[in-house]
């Protein structure tokens, strides 16, 4: 069976989810249900802990079932996001982690610089960091060599559902690295999963997409589809590109 390891655990899922945006907790968790993922996301400085009727996240989507990661979403420092991890990692005992410092509110564009700062630190405290940057495979290396254990470029801009941008930068992250990389932000819709899968990612991260589809539930069985159609076909191998016709039929042995 086709598994992926992440910091020493191995999912049968290549698709994490968010936990944000839903209409509600009962939404949340049939979305999650129905993309098949292991992995929930939830952001710590946004999470929210009960709704209206005194219901919480966990109650809607079960720690034991799922393997929660806390993110930095809307931290914009190095400090920031240490603080906020160190404190997540106190109250619930999380060691997993995504790091996202976001440079400026316009664009929700990765600061490198602060983001490679809170790596080293986060790393050298013992969290296994998996680390949002840009599609720059410079970058990339660099986390990688700081001891991240993933790395999870954009594909566009975070909500903007624009697909992989820069397929290239993509694909060259995905052949130099040793660990694994996940495409994460800028997925709209199925296909853009699929393209992520056959550059050769090991995993995709998305919630926007899901959770702003028309029909969440139905778009979330989509995306785990794509998911596993893009991996199939990423291991089959595709037919090399040619700019001329070639026959779908042999022509040796043809009648004349």
């Amino acid at each position: 069976m086709d598994t992926f390891t992440l910091a020493g655990k191995t999912y049968h899922s290549r698709l994490l989810v968010g936990t944000g945006k839903y209409k509600d907790l009962d939404e949340t968790r049939r979305a999650i249900e129905a993309s098949g993922a292991e992995i929930v996301t939830v952001a710590l400085r946004r999470m929210q802990l009960s709704s209206p009727k005194g219901q919480s996240l966990v109650d809607a989507v079960d720690p034991e079932k799922y393997t929660f990661l806390p993110n930095t979403a809307g931290c914009y420092s190095a400090e920031e996001a240490v603080r906020t991890l160190r404190l997540a990692r106190e109250a619930g005992g999380w060691n997993l982690v995504k790091l996202e410092v976001i440079g400026d509110e316009k664009t929700l564009y990765p600061d490198v610089t602060e983001t490679l700062k809170a790596a080293e630190e986060l790393v050298a405290d013992g969290f296994d960091v998996m680390a949002y940057t840009t599609d720059d495979p410079l970058i990339a290396s660099r986390l990688e060599a700081i001891g991240c254990v993933a790395i999870m470029p954009l594909a566009a801009p975070i909500g903007s559902g624009l697909g992989i941008q820069n397929p290239l930068n993509i694909r060259l992250i995905v052949e130099q690295s040793t660990v694994p990389v996940l495409v994460d932000a800028g997925v709209g819709t199925a296909s853009d999963a699929a393209i992520a899968m056959e550059l050769g990612c090991d995993a995709v991260l998305m919630n926007t997409a899901i959770a702003e589809a028309d029909d969440p539930v139905l778009m979330a069985e989509a995306m785990k589809l794509a998911i596993e159609a893009g991996r199939k076909a990423y291991l089959a191998g595709r037919m090399p590109k040619r700019g001329v016709a070639s026959a779908s039929s042999p022509s040796e042995g043809k009648v004349a």
